[in-house]
């Protein structure tokens, strides 16, 4: 159990900071709705697309699927190529809040599943706000993703901070679990009007 009142934020990116959703790309390849959901369930997965966030390389990852799916190379390779193209923007609650957190000189830190090839394309999509973290952890870097312990162990070791010292900030229940589970202050971000009274509940606003 948590007793101290956190010092700083870490926030997860995807959904949280910066919308994120490979059907944004995906709809403009496919005209049948039905068609769409079909790849997604079967083909370029999410399981499929956790390996990226663990360090293998999209062309390695796609190899095997194209041999299975020869039908749908192009669309395999769209997200690589087109990755971009999944992302729409920041969401705007939360960059009024990491602006409100940095005008009060709050430390404030990323932890994201992501390809270490992307992330510069996520980066560039809310450049300003990013500029306010003093480190990132990207999953694609470390070769180990959310919710494993190891991955909030090099968040402790990157921030010099013990876990009470952190709020937790991510869309994902079982990651959200896993760091409750070390000694993290958590918000499970499930709508983004909540997010400032979270904040301001842990005494940081």
């Amino acid at each position: 159990m948590t007793l101290s009142s956190p010092r700083a934020v870490l926030w997860d990116v995807g959904n949280v900071i910066v919308r994120w959703d490979p059907r944004a790309l995906y709809a403009k390849m496919f005209e049948e709705p039905a068609d769409l959901d079909r790849f997604l369930s079967h083909v370029c997965t999410l399981d499929w697309h956790v390996e990226h966030d663990k360090g293998v390389a999209f062309p390695d990852n796609a190899a095997p699927l194209i041999a299975r799916f020869p039908e749908h190379e192009a669309q395999i390779r769209a997200w690589d190529a087109r990755f971009p193209e999944m992302l729409s923007g920041p969401i705007p609650e939360t960059a009024a809040v990491i602006e409100a957190l940095a005008a009060r000189d709050v430390p404030q830190f990323a932890l994201t599943n992501m390809p270490q090839s992307k992330w510069p394309a996520v980066q560039a999509m809310s450049p300003v706000h990013f500029g306010h973290f003093r480190d990132a952890i990207v999953s694609g870097d470390e070769g180990v993703i959310k919710p494993d312990r190891r991955i909030y162990e090099i968040v402790l070791e990157r921030t010099g901070l013990q876990a009470a010292d952190l709020l937790f900030i991510d869309d994902s229940a079982a990651n959200i679990a896993a760091a409750m589970d070390i000694g993290f202050h958590t918000h499970h971000f499930t709508d983004p009007a909540h997010l400032r009274a979270a904040v301001e509940r842990h005494g940081l606003l």
